[in-house]
Formats: C-alpha cells, sequence, structure tokens
C-alpha cells in the first residue's frame, strides 16, 4: 500500500470556469499511452479491465485529437499500443483542422518486457525516436516505475511524480484526506484483508445498509470494485487487496428510506504547476453496476441549482489542490454522488481519477468548438461491427456530422477496432447549443437502420 498522504501546503490559484477551455501546457511532450499500466502492476486486475472491456490496446486513439492542445507548445510525440483509425485521422486533420501529434506503435508487450530486463527491436527503435524528440518532457495515461525509467533511459523529464500519480488515483488515500479536511463522505469500514469482510459487512449491517462496495485502493472503469449484499456475502477477489486494505462503504441508493438518488456529477480539472482549473461539470452515465458509460455537460439536474454547483466546485477545489501537493500534475476527473435525503441534498465526492479520463476527450473537445454549449459522449457497441468510413458516411448522410462552424453535429472521437480491423465499438461526442441538440443528434443516429448499438462502458 502507498501510504504517503501528506500534501504541501503551497498557493495556488484558482480558476473556475465551467464551460471553457483551460489555458493547458505551454509546452511539447512525448506522451506515452500506458493504458495497460493504470493498476500499477496489479496484473490480475488489468486482466480483469481487458477481460470485460475488451480491446484496451484501441483506447490510446482517443488521445490523437486532444494531445495537441493539451501540450500546446509545439512538437509532441504520442506513442500507441495499436495504429489509430486512418479514415478518422483525416476526418480529425481535414475536417476539423486538427494539428495532430506525431505517432509512434509500441505494443504493450515490447514496452513492459523491459520490467524483466528484455528488449526488442521495436522497443530499440521507439527509444531512440523518443530520445531525439525535441521535447524535454514525458507523461503518460499514469507514471509509474516503467515510465520513470522510460524517462531515464531517453533523458527526459516526468510532468507528474510516480508518488503522485499512483496516490493521486488511491482511494483510501483520498478517503483520509477528505475526513481530515472534513467533507462529507460514505459511511466506510477499512477491510484488512479478503477475510475482513464480513466483519465489515456486519458493522455497515447493523448501521441500516442493505448494499455495500468493497473498493480497492486503485481501480477504474468499474474494476477494482464490488457490490454485495450485506446479508450475503460472496467470494471477494484476492486482486482487490494488491495494494493493502480495501474501503468497504454503506450503498447509499433509493433502497435506504427517505433517500432519492439524484445524479453523479463529475468536474473536470487541470492541475498546473502553480494553478488549478475547474474547467467543466458533467454528469456521468452510470450502467446498473454504476459503471461509467458516458458524460454529458452540463448536467440537467443542476439548472436552476446554483448551491449545489457552488458546492461541487468547493469540494473540487479541495480535491485539486490535495493532487497539487503530492505532486500529480495535469488533467484530472473528480467523481461525486448527489443525494436528498429527507428533502436535503447531500453531495460526496466518491473519487478522484488523477489521468486523463474518459471525461476528458470529450470535454477539451466540446470546449475547443462550443464553448459554453452542451455535449453528450457515449461509449455505443455496434450491434454489427462497421467499417471506419461507412460510420462517417452515415453521419453525413444524416446531415450530423460535426465541422467546425457548425452549431451542432456529431463528432467520432475514437473507433476501437476489432482482430480483423472493423469497428466495434466508438465514442461518439454529441455538440450543440443546448440539450436539446445533443439528445435529437442521438435520437436520428438511432432511427438508421443501418446504425444500430448499445451503449457501453468506457
Amino acid at each position: 500500500m502507498v501510504e504517503s498522504n501528506k500534501a504541501k501546503s503551497t498557493f495556488m490559484e484558482v480558476r473556475e470556469a465551467p464551460g471553457e477551455l483551460p489555458e493547458l501546457w505551454d509546452r511539447e511532450a512525448v506522451f506515452v499511452a500506458n493504458l495497460l499500466s493504470l493498476f500499477f502492476g496489479n496484473e490480475l486486475e488489468t486482466e480483469t479491465l481487458r477481460e470485460e472491456v475488451g480491446a484496451l490496446e484501441t483506447y490510446g486513439g482517443r488521445l490523437v485529437p486532444i494531445v495537441n492542445m493539451v501540450f500546446a507548445g509545439g512538437r509532441n510525440l504520442l506513442t500507441l499500443e495499436r495504429e489509430p483509425d486512418a479514415r478518422l485521422w483525416r476526418y480529425f486533420q481535414e475536417d476539423l483542422g486538427l494539428n495532430l501529434p506525431e505517432i509512434e506503435i509500441l505494443p504493450h508487450a515490447d514496452y513492459a518486457a523491459r520490467r524483466e530486463g528484455a528488449t526488442s527491436a521495436v522497443l530499440e527503435n521507439v527509444l531512440k525516436t523518443i530520445k531525439s524528440h525535441p521535447s524535454i518532457w514525458m507523461d503518460g495515461f499514469v507514471t509509474d516505475e516503467l515510465l520513470a525509467h522510460t524517462a531515464e533511459l531517453t533523458d527526459k523529464k516526468l510532468i507528474s511524480s510516480v508518488e503522485g500519480s499512483k496516490c493521486g488515483n488511491n482511494k483510501l488515500l483520498l478517503h483520509r484526506h477528505l475526513a481530515e479536511a472534513g467533507l462529507p463522505s460514505f459511511d466506510t469500514v477499512v477491510a484488512e484483508s479478503p477475510s475482513d469482510v464480513p466483519r465489515c459487512l456486519q458493522i455497515l449491517n447493523d448501521w441500516g445498509y442493505r448494499y455495500a462496495v468493497v473498493k480497492a485502493q486503485i481501480g477504474a472503469s468499474g474494476v477494482g470494485m464490488r457490490k454485495l449484499d450485506v446479508s450475503a456475502p460472496s467470494g471477494i477477489p484476492d486482486y482487490l487487496f494488491f495494494e493493502g486494505p480495501c474501503l468497504v462503504e454503506g450503498w447509499l441508493d433509493d433502497s435506504l428510506e427517505g433517500i432519492e438518488v439524484l445524479g453523479s456529477p463529475s468536474v473536470q480539472m487541470f492541475v498546473h504547476d502553480n494553478r488549478l482549473h475547474l474547467y467543466d461539470i458533467t454528469a456521468q452515465f452510470l450502467n446498473a453496476e454504476s459503471v461509467h458509460e458516458g458524460n454529458q455537460a452540463p448536467p440537467p439536474f443542476l439548472q436552476g441549482a446554483p448551491q449545489v454547483t457552488r458546492e461541487l466546485l468547493q469540494q473540487a477545489e479541495v480535491g485539486g489542490r490535495w493532487l497539487h501537493g503530492i505532486g500529480y500534475r495535469g488533467t484530472a476527473s473528480a467523481d461525486f454522488h448527489m443525494v436528498r435525503r429527507d428533502g436535503k441534498i447531500e453531495i460526496r465526492l466518491c473519487e478522484i481519477n488523477a489521468r486523463v479520463t474518459g471525461a476528458t476527450y470529450p470535454a477539451i473537445l466540446a470546449r475547443r468548438f462550443v464553448p459554453r454549449g452542451a455535449w453528450i459522449m457515449r461509449n455505443v457497441m455496434f450491434t454489427t461491427p462497421r467499417k471506419s468510413d461507412a460510420i462517417l458516411n452515415e453521419l453525413e448522410s444524416l446531415g450530423i456530422l460535426y465541422r467546425p462552424g457548425n452549431e451542432s453535429g456529431v463528432l467520432p472521437v475514437n473507433f476501437n477496432a476489432n482482430d480483423e480491423g472493423v469497428v466495434a465499438k466508438a465514442q461518439l461526442l454529441a455538440l450543440g447549443r443546448n440539450r436539446d441538440d445533443v439528445e435529437s443528434a442521438f435520437h436520428l443516429i438511432r432511427r438508421h437502420p443501418a446504425m444500430t448499438w448499445n451503449y457501453d462502458r468506457d
């Protein structure tokens, strides 16, 4: 378990501008899309994510349209685990007019082999390219020991520290910090091991809960948490305890008397060296297991509720200052749980994801093209895999393929191709002036006979 939870107290300017593109890095960088390092060496958890989500190697493609906006100082190099979709690349470049990064392909197996002291021709060539790149900076989805070693080999400087990245994604450390800061939190018992979970569930049962969730210290996309009936606990995988003790939290939902769940807001932030930008507030789309399926902005439940917006921003600021103090820099999302209990609204900061998140891509693109407007991003799994040309042509035929200057439209952010190179899943971003614009775009696509899908997890 990571023990550090001490945030250095430093002065930092805070800029609150939900709906506006923040001032990002004025520097160039090498960004290693190390998505398979999200769990900092927890291989069983990583394999579970792969089994549940699918072609993880294709998710790095979501970085293609935003890297040169995040790092606005010049040339950037993006290493991906798989080639990005060529047709989508042309759309970003020719239709959207985006400046795109240089690309190198580095499969995770080659990248991670250095843990065992191995190498490959692919890895050595990519390392040479990285070393010769003019940028002095390196970043990744997470900054772990492997990324730090890569930076050392190629004479680059890390934007975030290893400790800052790992601690910034640690739910137990955040829970302790929120408690010290006096912010509201879930009723929580800490389990030292899988065999200790029944004891924790019994305590929550005595407190009146029907369900609880066991949370690993580090997780993502629903992997690393397990919802349980407090009266009938099932098996808990050992990998949840890879970092040490787990949180066991009382599950707040409509099954509890007097509770009405209002939503799951998220605040998007950028942690600079001396500034904290709070640049968007979204509502998360969650499935029945509370796994992320997309976001929308602005959240419908915040309309006419300035006091709720103020509370979200204030709690997000506490989280952002904590990230800054422990050494994390870059984009992050603070996720909340909001309920009404006996007429009073309660807001709890659930977790902070200190990385480029599933809300970062759409928020940056949306605020680049429709500042202060509305947007919805959904992960969609096609009933029948589609060719990328066909998807773009069908959006074009409907008159809703987004181009700069349009008031509304649909911007495909990324295509997740299967082993045959056909798109099985996509991230689609609807942009517009208001919620009606973006919702109607998805309704219109849904009526197209060839564009059938199910909404899917991130």
